[in-house]
């Protein structure tokens, strides 16, 4: 399964980078590739089993997500299973460490599966990038709403 890691450095506590991560339903305030989030139907709004609709910024696609994997303060293992992007499946991981006084580190690690087949596999070398580029931007955004106290990265 082809894997994409991006890691980075936030000037705030883990606890305040995890309250960012752990508002599953609105991480359009800092993931500059969504048109706009939310937690899908009676999901709960955090934890094992929350869901939730990211619209991308394009304004045709979107995908579909529900925690899988929940350990307050560390981690949270998210599936993707269902959208209009090319992935026959696909898991993120979002891990914290702390990084020295006041700071985290945000070690983000996508696994996923495209469809299409042979096509699909043919397509990971270009498709790898692109994902390490589109987590970049949303780690950036991550940064940025953190250290400016949760003021969402458009205003």
């Amino acid at each position: 399964m082809p894997q994409v890691v991006v890691k980075e450095i936030v000037n705030a506590s883990v606890s305040q980078v995890w309250a960012s991560w752990d508002d599953f339903g609105n991480i359009e305030q800092f993931n500059p590739n969504l048109k706009r989030s939310f937690l899908i139907a009676q999901s709960a709004s955090t934890g094992l089993g929350a869901t939730r609709q990211c619209d991308l910024s394009d304004g045709k696609n979107y995908i579909r997500e529900r925690i899988i994997e929940y350990i307050p303060g560390k981690k949270m293992v998210v599936d993707i299973y269902d959208g209009t992007i090319p992935l026959k499946s696909a898991r993120a991981e979002i891990e914290l460490r702390e990084a020295g006084r006041g700071k985290s580190e945000v070690i983000f690690t996508m696994n996923f599966v495209p469809k299409m087949g042979l096509l699909g596999l043919i397509m990971v070398p270009l498709m790898k990038p692109e994902f390490r580029k589109q987590i970049g931007k949303l780690l950036d955004g991550n940064r940025a709403f953190v250290e400016r106290n949760g003021v969402p990265f458009a205003a």
